[in-house]
């Protein structure tokens, strides 16, 4: 896995609070990504994992799990935003707000818009950024996802 795409001081990623940071690369989800999250989780849901009787559902086909498209969050996060010069490392912080808004249909392509929303100076060894994430779904005029994400940095 790649790094960050950038890396931005401080003062200048708070500067830009409000505005789209980045846009992720878009991922495929496959079969095998869907089977092996299930595995890996024991939601093997036929819904998720049997294309022959999830066909027979609205959305006609298997789709991918909500929380498989939360976690696509980490390597679209790495493509889209800075890192914080000077920071030691960052730690994901969690959520305040999370929302699966739309199916993921197996074999559609999925990428990440993050808004900067909040940058905060916590101590004078921690910073926290919230990121406002879009997860689009290529082709679909409903996202699969909003987040509200928060990241902390140990500086």
């Amino acid at each position: 896995m790649e790094g960050p795409v950038s890396r931005m001081a401080w003062d200048a990623l708070a500067a830009r609070v409000g505005t789209e940071i980045g846009v992720s690369e878009w991922i495929t989800v496959t079969q095998p990504m869907v089977d092996d999250f299930a595995r890996t989780t024991g939601d093997d849901f036929y819904l998720h994992v049997d294309p022959q009787r999830a066909a027979a559902l609205p959305f006609g086909g298997t789709i991918a799990h909500g929380f498989l498209t939360l976690s696509l969050l980490a390597p679209m996060g790495y493509q889209a935003c800075p890192y914080v010069e000077g920071a030691r490392f960052p730690l994901n912080y969690g959520f305040d707000r999370v929302r699966f808004v739309a199916p993921v249909p197996v074999g559609r392509r999925v990428r990440g818009h993050f808004v900067l929303r909040r940058a905060q100076i916590v101590s004078d060894s921690q910073r926290q950024l919230t990121y406002e994430v879009t997860v689009e779904v290529e082709g679909s005029s409903r996202p699969a996802l909003v987040a509200e994400w928060l990241t902390r940095y140990a500086m």
